[in-house]
């Protein structure tokens, strides 16, 4: 490598850190910090009502936006140093994105906080959020593989299975960042806002939930389970199945048939949990915390039930709320600290983890506070069993110590000094 495409390749690293920076920022102050203020404060009334809703979907602004967005954009810029020799613009385009998402997803937490001027920062937020993503899906676009010389023959042109998912995963992400544009007119011209109607709002969390988190999840699953834990390849014909089968939920939820969409998303995962061979033996054992992310497809198992309970019997959003919590903290949060510390120092230029013992401390947290939290939900918000509404703010304090430990152990790994050439450089994604 020459000097200059030395640079080149660290000043994308500097890119990468930034995105991963801003992820974890925004997963512990907005995202769960502001979700713990939440969930104290309707425990204390026991009821939600007397919590603007406004408050509620920017947590979950942060959450799935600033957070694994920010994550996401981060690593599909690091892949781009695997394709070939990279071009200055690159590293401009990288920049200038990042300078539009975060500020983006910034403010608009902020005018769902504080409803200041919303009508007009609250849609100039989302248009700076797109902005932001299409720069990054152009740069990916327009930064094409290197061709390597073979004298074999070539057997297929098609991708791979985990590469159709994750371009399913982007199509889903562009799609709610669309949806989310798109209501934000709505309200800022009827000055209905800044919370977004419940309706409007449900379909985004459907189309950013199963369009762009699960199927990521999945995607990144079917690339590196078999590198991490030693599973056996996926099934690429299931995997396609389970993207069919999501999809389709998708539209129901988008049609008004919640049941539909429930059983749908249903036999999605359990499809998907099949195709990865989540539960089958390894080839080989690694240091691996395969238990993880076989706890993560329990939740993933448990949420997706509870999304079609809910559409036969919740009543005042306990039913919902655990199945999404147990979707978006049990699955994707699970699969983001199991993955996460093997992968985000490495993607910053080689920097060694800080603590394997932080990480197994933050998963047990987390699965531990994601336990409390989902089955006491239900009987708290459903008038089930009134004491579990003393076990909510417990929950969130046990998963925002979680999440302290995680964003602590990245922070700290990701600041200090390269140690190695990145192990992974071969097999990046």
């Amino acid at each position: 490598m020459t000097t200059a495409a030395a640079a080149l390749t660290a000043a994308l690293q500097r890119v990468v850190k930034a995105y991963i920076a801003a992820g974890l920022l925004f997963m512990l102050l907005p995202g769960t910090f502001l979700g713990v203020l939440n969930l104290i404060s309707i425990s204390d009334q026991r009821s939600k009502s007397g919590l603007s809703p406004a408050w509620i979907q920017a947590h979950g602004q942060a959450q799935i936006f600033g957070w694994i967005g920010s994550f996401v954009i981060g690593i599909g810029f690091f892949s781009l140093s695997k394709m070939g020799q990279i071009k200055p613009w690159v590293v401009r385009r990288g920049w200038t994105s990042w300078a539009l998402w975060a500020p983006g997803v910034t403010l608009h937490w902020m005018t769902g906080v504080y409803g200041w001027h919303w009508r007009i920062l609250q849609p100039l937020s989302c248009v700076a959020e797109l902005t932001g993503f299409l720069l990054f899906f152009l740069s990916v676009r327009q930064h094409k593989p290197k061709q390597r010389k073979s004298d074999l023959p070539v057997l297929s042109n098609s991708p791979q299975g985990w590469m159709k998912l994750v371009v399913a995963s982007t199509g889903g992400f562009l799609l709610a960042l669309l949806w989310n544009l798109g209501i934000s007119l709505c309200v800022a011209v009827q000055n209905i806002g800044p919370e977004y109607p419940k309706r409007a709002d449900q379909h985004l969390l459907t189309i950013a939930v199963w369009g762009f988190l699960v199927l990521t999840v999945w995607g990144f699953n079917a690339r590196w389970l078999p590198i991490f834990a030693g599973l056996p390849q996926p099934h690429e014909r299931g995997l396609m199945w389970a993207l069919v089968l999501a999809g389709s939920g998708v539209l129901s939820a988008l049609f008004a048939v919640p049941f539909a969409s429930g059983l749908l998303v249903l036999c999605a995962s359990a499809v998907a949990a099949w195709s990865l061979r989540i539960y089958c033996k390894p080839a080989q054992e690694k240091p691996f915390p395969i238990t993880f992310v076989r706890m993560a497809y329990v939740w993933l198992a448990i949420g997706s039930t509870l999304l079609t309970w809910a559409a036969l019997a919740d009543k005042n959003g306990g039913i919902l709320g655990a199945g999404r919590h147990a979707l978006t903290v049990g699955f994707v949060g699970t699969m983001v600290f199991t993955f996460g510390p093997h992968l985000l120092p490495n993607f910053c230029g080689g920097r060694a983890l800080l603590s394997k013992q932080l990480v197994t401390a933050a998963l047990l947290l987390l699965n531990t506070g994601c336990v409390l939290r989902v089955f006491s939900e239900i009987p708290a918000y459903e008038g089930y069993f009134a004491q579990a509404w003393n076990v909510l703010p417990i929950s969130a304090v046990v998963e925002l110590t979680a999440v302290s430990f995680f964003a602590f152990n990245i922070f700290a790994s990701i600041a200090r000094k390269p140690v190695r050439a990145p192990a992974l450089a071969g097999a990046a994604a």
